[in-house]
């Protein structure tokens, strides 16, 4: 099934520093077709954070990171 991350989230998210957490789950989620409102239950953060966090607008909290990096793991050990 497709969640259909909009054109302007996916030409964000690939102009945008590959660095950044953000954008990293971003590029994974969109690779992955992992829906938004399912990630950012996960980060218990509303759906245009993650937004920003994937088009590299904004980056997580530093009491984020920990929460982001483990799920990023979770989901590259599911591929």
């Amino acid at each position: 099934m497709s969640y259909g991350y909009s054109t302007r989230i996916l030409s964000a998210n690939k102009k945008a520093d590959s660095s950044l957490l953000g954008v990293a789950l971003g590029r994974l989620c969109i690779e992955q077709d992992i829906p938004v409102v399912e990630v950012a239950k996960a980060m218990g953060v509303s759906r245009q954070t993650i937004y920003n966090w994937f088009s590299g607008v904004h980056s997580p909290q530093l009491y984020q990171v920990d929460v982001v990096e483990e799920y990023i793991a979770h989901i590259s050990k599911a591929r």
